[in-house]
């Protein structure tokens, strides 16, 4: 039957045309049972047809809040609730008054009736209330039960009763059930009460976690065999399985020796075997699977532990998770077994490869104590971090166990995690092991190089990208531990530079992997002149100079570096920023260096394709001669920029007349800046009146010369000259005058232009659209 309303919208519609089925069904019965009254009558001849209140079959009238099955269900419930508190009561509270006869025929009557008038209600097509009267009979039992102990048997232990009990009312409830297969609630209830009845004879017999354990167990085991035919039972037995399996584990994490935990290892195995087998008889059950595998991985290393450290007990356990792993490559397995025995094998070795690299980040970690110690006066003979040797072979196991779970399951993923586990393992072997420093460094290199080509030669993406982080992690670390001695500095960062070299010029490498080699090649380069600078015992900013190689062989280079062209300039740019702050601490350095940077940089600018590098020399020549001027003690620089501004300026006016279309900034930019620059800066540090008012005075007719011929660079630089002096020459009144006003007037002033410009935010936008297109028709 398909319908296009969901199940819950048909459901209460069809409740509520029954509703209305049975309202109409009450009133023809009653207009029927007056009409024959009136034709038994005597003497009675045509009756007036004479109708009652009508019932609409439609759904007229208000709607109602709640259906007739469910106001049923809701006063069912409650008439239940209320019997079973009326029998509480009177057990709990009434039972002393009576004596025994009168106690007994009470509960028995009672009981008796409660279960039997299930059987009349059924037949009278009753369900719901057949149930609640089922559910009081089945409490009644339960209070029968405890009766019976309270009075004819005191003496007995109450734990060995209350299995007993359990186990005499899951059968009667079972065989109630059974009769009245119409009845839901026996059922359920039945097997609920089994659930205690041998943990509670096993409490009763030997208290203890491992007798409570083997019961919970064969519990789970009954519920299921039961759960074959009755498929709700998995869930008790799930959760009674659940409980065996931990209390297996707690007892055998604190067993105190090997003898100690075979109990418990015993009790996980049996489990285990429990789960296989649920998963063997049910396809859908390889959660069983992987639980009852975990359990006896869990049960058989529990036994190593006491003995064993706990890098080996991890040692252990991984080992008899490898079994597992190979499951899936077993085709007389049921799929479910394959399954669940495969993600139990992989759940653990993920958990050891977890704890081993935590192991091993450790060890790669302590190397950072060497940056409070660079180049020490004496170097270690053996590297000082050496936890042992099972995190390395749980390292290489687990990449072994990826690889081959790759290669199964035709899958990408396990062989990216094999690349770092391997790679985590050969790495940090030598420091775990406790090798000599140089046995270090030279194990690791070659661990370097070899994920280097892995990343330069491999096909697969995945593989690739782990492999390049993997040897970027690695040369990070090998060249921080290099840093404990000047021999080891020069060595390592020496041949790693070399590497990277090799690297990015291998052309059939992809083009990311060979740029970000470029770019540690630079790197390497430039740490071994900042090194070379070191060991030389000069004056850190005479550093810079070795330093600027760097910036100078890559402009030399340039089309020859092919792809990584632009990656290894802008690592050259950085190196040159890194030569200017060395040279920061003294004035002629700083002129020097900024001069031999702009030649750089003039150099490149010969080439067409980096012609904008002609703008970064010009600045930085201009700088050098600056920094030399104050350095001189300069107070009058337009001495020095007039001669230069008044050449370049005619210079841009005949450019400009042989190409119209050449641009303000061009032709008359760098002249006007510079002289306004110079000029502007020596005026912010004059406390006289005369410079400000000559700048000033020169600003305004270069912004009126832009504004009249429409050029962008004179009216930009002149006005934006124009406004700095007027800032500094109001800057001492505005000081001066906030410093007079109350408090709180700046933040109540700040308020009115926020509201303001809030206020007229569209307009303020169009207006600047405006602006910003008017400059931009400037030329």
């Amino acid at each position: 039957m398909n319908t296009p309303l969901p199940p819950a919208e048909e459901l209460a519609l069809i409740d509520r045309e029954l509703a209305q089925l049975d309202a109409r069904r009450l009133y023809l019965l009653g207009r029927r049972d007056w009409l024959l009254r009136l034709l038994l009558q005597p003497g009675s001849g045509p009756a007036p047809v004479r109708w009652g209140p009508a019932v609409s079959a439609g759904p007229a009238g208000p709607a109602k809040e709640a259906s007739a099955p469910s106001a049923q269900n809701v006063l069912l419930t409650l008439g239940a609730v209320l019997l079973a508190v009326a029998a509480l009561a009177f057990t709990l509270v009434s039972w002393g008054s009576m004596g025994i006869a009168g106690r007994s025929a009470v509960l028995a009557a009672v009981t008796a009736a409660a279960l039997a008038a299930p059987v009349l209600l059924l037949r009278r097509g009753l369900r719901s209330t057949a149930e609640s009267v089922a559910a009081v009979g089945l409490l009644l039992t339960v209070l029968d039960a405890y009766a019976l102990h309270a009075v004819g048997m005191p003496d007995v232990d109450g734990t060995g009763y209350a299995a007993g009990a359990a186990a005499v009312l899951a059968a009667a409830w079972a065989g109630y059930g059974s009769g009245l297969r119409t009845l839901r609630l026996p059922l359920p209830a039945a097997v609920l009460a089994a659930q205690f009845a041998l943990p509670l004879a096993a409490l009763a017999a030997r208290p203890g976690p491992q007798a409570l354990g083997w019961a919970l167990l064969a519990t789970a085991a009954l519920d299921a065999a039961l759960a074959l035919r009755v498929r709700w039972v998995a869930i008790p037995a799930a959760v009674t399985a659940a409980g065996a399996l931990l209390i297996g584990v707690a007892q055998s994490w604190s067993a105190g020796s090997a003898a100690a935990a075979v109990a418990p290892a015993a009790l996980l195995l049996a489990g285990a075997a429990l789960g296989v087998a649920a998963a063997w008889r049910e396809p859908r059950a390889s959660a069983a699977a992987l639980v009852g595998d975990l359990a006896a991985v869990a049960g058989l290393g529990g036994v190593a532990r006491p003995v064993l450290d706990p890098a080996w007990t991890v040692l252990v356990h991984l080992l008899l998770a490898l079994p597992l792993l190979a499951a899936v490559r077993v085709p007389a397995l049921p799929a479910a077994v394959r399954r669940g025995s495969a993600r139990a094998g992989a759940v653990v070795a993920c958990l050891a490869a977890l704890s081993a690299g935590a192991a091993a980040a450790t060890a790669l970690a302590a190397r950072l104590r060497v940056l409070g110690e660079v180049w020490a006066q004496t170097t270690p003979d053996r590297d000082p971090y050496a936890p042992g040797a099972a995190v390395t072979l749980i390292l290489l196991i687990a990449a072994g166990a990826g690889w081959w779970t790759a290669r199964a399951l035709s899958r990408p993923e396990p062989t990216v995690v094999a690349v770092v586990l391997a790679w985590a393992g050969l790495f940090t072997a030598p420091m775990l092991f406790g090798f000599p420093v140089v046995a270090v460094f030279a194990a690791q290199l070659v661990v370097v190089a070899a994920v280097g080509v892995l990343a330069l030669r491999s096909s697969g993406r995945g593989v690739r990208i782990a492999a390049a982080v993997c040897a970027a992690v690695g040369a990070a670390s090998v060249s921080l531990g290099a840093l404990d001695g000047r021999t080891a500095t020069f060595a390592v960062w020496g041949l790693l530079g070399a590497g990277c070299a090799a690297g990015a010029a291998y052309g059939a490498a992809p083009r990311p992997v060979r740029s970000g080699a470029a770019v540690c090649a630079v790197g390497y380069a430039t740490g071994l002149l900042v090194a070379v600078g070191a060991v030389s015992d000069l004056a850190v900013v005479w550093w810079a100079l070795p330093v600027l190689a760097v910036p100078a062989l890559a402009a030399a280079l340039g089309p020859r570096l092919g792809e990584v062209r632009l990656p290894v300039e802008i690592a050259a740019a950085v190196a040159g920023v890194l030569a200017l702050g060395l040279s920061a601490g003294r004035a002629g350095t700083l002129a020097l260096v900024l001069a031999l940077a702009g030649v750089v940089c003039a150099g490149a600018a010969v080439r067409p394709e980096r012609r904008v590098l002609g703008w970064a020399a010009g600045a930085l020549l201009a700088a050098a001669t600056w920094v030399r001027l104050a350095e001189a003690g300069v107070s009058a620089p337009e001495a020095y920029t007039l001669p230069v501004t008044v050449p370049a300026l005619v210079v841009g006016l005949l450019r400009r007349r042989r190409d119209p279309q050449a641009s303000s900034w061009t032709a008359y930019g760098p002249g006007l800046a510079a002289t306004l620059v110079p000029s502007l800066l020596a005026a912010w540090g004059d406390p006289g009146w005369m410079r400000p008012l000559l700048l000033g005075a020169a600003a305004l007719a270069v912004t009126l010369v832009g504004a009249r011929w429409r050029l962008q660079a004179p009216l930009l630089l002149g006005g934006a000259v124009l406004a700095a002096v007027a800032v500094h020459e109001l800057a001492p009144y505005v000081v001066q005058v906030a410093g007079a006003l109350p408090r709180w007037v700046p933040p109540a002033l700040a308020g009115l232009l926020l509201l303001a410009v809030g206020a007229t935010y569209e307009r303020r936008l169009r207006d600047a659209r405006r602006l910003r297109a008017a400059i931009g028709r400037l030329r």
